[in-house]
């Protein structure tokens, strides 16, 4: 039952970890990244499809995104696509090959895009709180109902602290190399 408990725990967290890290691929480094487009949505007949469903996305060079539409008539709506989807992008069309140069991150950018990783970190960390928090409250439940032990509760409960602290230092690290990247030049 506490095994449960704990694995339910762990599966939980690491899907909070996952969702940063998911997170964290939107936010723009200096350097070109095909997951910066991933959320793009385009206008394809009528519906809204993922950019990558309708053209390859790929990077040129580092500082330079290439997107080749699948067919010629696309190459209108993913521009607009890309132009308002709020990245600070201004792709340029090239025949049927748009190019999307990446713009040098400023100073106070990078202190912007740090600040949102920060926040975003943050919420993980709570998230994983949370998680810990519903556990430890369904352990102390067993204990009332005298499903298990005094002792076997407080080692559930130190068990889901090693676990709560695992992934929060997962977290740290996360955003500690997202920093880093942000902050070369």
């Amino acid at each position: 039952m506490i095994e449960d408990l704990k694995k339910d725990a762990q599966r939980r967290m690491g899907k909070s970890v996952e969702a940063l890290r998911h997170e964290l691929t939107k936010l723009r480094t200096g350097r070109a990244h095909t997951s910066l487009l991933d959320h793009i949505s385009v206008d394809y007949y009528g519906s809204q499809v993922p950019l990558n469903q309708v053209s390859n996305v790929s990077v040129a060079d580092p500082r330079t995104l290439t997107v080749t539409p699948w067919e010629k008539q696309m190459v209108q709506p993913i521009e607009k696509a890309i132009a308002s989807a709020d990245l600070g992008l201004n792709p340029a069309t090239a025949g049927e090959v748009i190019r999307v140069p990446l713009p040098p991150l400023t100073e106070e950018r990078r202190k912007d895009m740090i600040r949102l990783v920060r926040q975003e970190g943050e919420g993980a960390r709570v998230a994983i709180r949370n998680i810990r928090r519903d556990v430890i409250h369904d352990i102390k439940e067993l204990q009332k109902d005298k499903e298990i032990t005094e002792d076997d509760e407080r080692r559930a409960e130190d068990d889901i602290q090693k676990i709560t602290d695992k992934y929060v230092a997962e977290v740290d690290k996360l955003l500690e190399a997202k920093e880093k990247d942000l902050m070369e030049f």
